[in-house]
């Protein structure tokens, strides 16, 4: 609707509520979106004092359909936001159990080289609860690196995070020199002291190229904005996330926290088994512990 809409309508004496349902409308949708080109802004420009002071009567007499118009058009967003979620993960899905190399891309992988069970965490170096989930994550590769490939993908949240990027642009940096695991290992096992010192410290004890090592931190910002535009395509935003999935079976599970050896083992076992029904899951068990996640009005950048 536009202006001159709604002096149509201001003139045919309908209820100053509808009036007032329609003036909200109006307001939102100039508030929440992008309109037409240059002629229609002049036109709309050129509309008389008089409609202007009538909108703005309708709306200091009703400022309830405001409130309205305005959370009913936040819900309708909320709701396709939810629907395009939902699409790009089952699209997700399908890829994943179908090409899972493509999914992992260039992101650094221990474990089977097969990639028929792929396990893929998504973590934050500064996170806690990811540094717990680290020692048993090792412990059940360590049990199942001939049957199961780990694949790691960033997702620092840095809203209460302050060294989660810092840090993934340093195990990046490390990854170019094949060195990503053991620069990996010692950001979770050194979490209290994430800082620039650190970085160079680890780079320098796993004989790293220091030059080149700082070269690449400068530029791993695309690959970690990679993971991240995957994550939030997931609508996720907590850490650490895993999703597992078995290509033979089709099966998929996810799940978040840290979760002992003997809940991934329980996981693993529930993709590995054919199935006709109750393909995936997407509950976190009740004795797993919290995941760190971004404030509910944030997303990653």
């Amino acid at each position: 609707m536009n202006l001159m809409a709604f002096l149509s309508l201001s003139r045919q004496r309908l209820p100053k509520k509808t009036l007032a349902f329609f003036s909200a409308v109006l307001l939102s949708i100039s508030l929440w979106s992008c309109s037409g080109g240059q002629e229609n802004a002049e036109a709309e420009v050129a509309v008389d004092a008089e409609l202007e002071a009538q909108i703005l009567e309708v709306i200091r007499k009703n400022p309830q359909a405001i409130i309205d118009a305005v959370q009913q058009y936040q819900q309708s967003q909320q709701q396709q936001q939810q629907e395009d979620q939902e699409k790009a993960a089952n699209e997700f899905r399908d890829q994943l159990t179908g090409d899972p190399k493509a999914v992992i891309g260039d992101s650094p992988v221990m474990g089977a080289e097969d990639y028929q069970v792929v396990l893929i965490e998504f973590s934050d170096f500064e996170c806690p609860f990811c540094a717990q989930a680290h020692g048993s994550i090792k412990e059940f590769m360590a049990k199942n690196s001939d049957k199961v490939t780990l694949a790691y993908k960033h997702l620092p949240l840095q809203q209460i995070h302050p060294q989660a990027i810092p840090a993934a642009q340093a195990s990046w940096a490390a990854q170019q020199q094949g060195k990503f695991w053991e620069y990996h290992d010692r950001l979770f096992e050194n979490q209290n002291r994430l800082g620039n010192e650190l970085y160079a410290e680890i780079a320098k004890d796993l004989g790293l190229d220091l030059e080149k090592f700082e070269t690449d931190k400068a530029a791993s910002q695309e690959a970690i904005q990679e993971d991240l535009a995957l994550a939030q395509q997931l609508g996720l935003n907590g850490t650490p996330f895993f999703i597992l999935t078995s290509v033979e079976t089709g099966k998929l599970e996810t799940f978040s926290g840290a979760l002992t050896l003997a809940q991934y083992e329980e996981k693993l076992a529930l993709v590995m088994t054919p199935s006709g029904d109750n393909q995936s899951g997407n509950s976190q068990p009740e004795d797993s512990q919290p995941e760190d996640s971004q404030p509910e009005d944030s997303q990653p950048e």
